[in-house]
């Protein structure tokens, strides 16, 4: 099953003016606060977003402009949109669309419906198990080798996505069709986004300097990870933390202190019998 979060916070949390978001794989969001919620992707901006929508995978922090209120986030990984999806990950890439459009519409009135009328706390992991497990479609055809390309993107000792996927039988042509029908981008970009965010999750999580041998152990130097930071983050680390992050960084650690990992793009696929029952 897909990852749930419970984003919650009271009017006038320090995040009420704007927080961020890291670049991850796609994600449902069930917005039940009361007031407007805003968000922007790269040079798209969303002043007011619906009840219920989804962002598709993204390359780009994301400013979020809220003010209090409950927010339900389901992560989608690409085994996920191969069950749940018919639109290709690469055209609904960095970008907001209203859920209504990509999922069927008596699907998303029932998770709309049954959240709003839950606790918004304990009783949503229950509720979107049950959602899940009753709407999820038979395996995908393609599912093992989406499960491989993602061990593959998330293993730290990658350094050429498409030399390690030839490897256990996937060429170069099928792989750029998985990467982009399902994972929203070509496969150096899935492995440069994963290795800057491994390194710079560090940065913001870990008290001390322990993320300077990460660093040193999968960029050339300091300037290379300074320009993958402004590819994915649009403005350098330093920059980017000295904004604020307080929201953000509780999330994450909160994630990794769950589930292991701060952010759903570093997730690992689950082990292969477990497949058919996760998205």
């Amino acid at each position: 099953m897909p990852s749930y979060a419970v984003l919650d916070s009271e009017e006038g949390f320090p995040h009420s003016d704007e927080s961020w978001m890291l670049p991850s794989w796609a994600m449902i969001w069930i917005i039940l606060a009361e007031a407007p919620i805003s968000v922007s992707v790269g040079n798209r901006r969303y002043p007011k977003l619906s009840t219920a929508i989804l962002y598709g995978v993204t390359s780009r922090a994301m400013p979020v402009i809220s003010n209090g209120g409950v927010t339900i986030a389901i992560d989608i990984s690409p085994l996920g949109w191969a069950r749940f999806f018919r639109e290709s990950a690469e055209t609904l890439r960095d970008r907001v669309t209203p859920l209504e459009e990509v999922l069927p519409a008596e699907l998303v009135e029932e998770l709309v419906n049954r959240l709003y009328y839950s606790d918004r706390s304990l009783e949503v992991k229950g509720i979107l198990d049950d959602i899940f497990t009753s709407a999820l479609p038979p395996e995908h055809r393609d599912e093992p080798m989406i499960a491989d390309v993602m061990k593959i993107v998330m293993a730290s000792t990658t350094t050429d996505l498409a030399a390690s996927a030839a490897k256990i039988g996937i060429q170069p042509l099928k792989l750029r069709r998985l990467s982009q029908r399902y994972f929203g981008f070509p496969p150096k970009i899935l492995l440069m986004r994963a290795r800057f965010i491994r390194v710079f999750l560090e940065m913001m999580i870990s008290p001390d300097d322990a993320h300077e041998a990460l660093l040193s152990s999968v960029y050339f130097d300091r300037s290379h990870f300074l320009r993958d930071a402004k590819r994915f983050l649009g403005m350098t680390p330093r920059q980017f933390m000295d904004m604020n992050i307080e929201y953000l960084t509780a999330a994450l650690r909160a994630r990794r202190l769950v589930l292991g990992v701060s952010t759903p793009s570093l997730d690992m696929p689950p082990p292969a019998e477990e497949a058919s029952e996760t998205c």
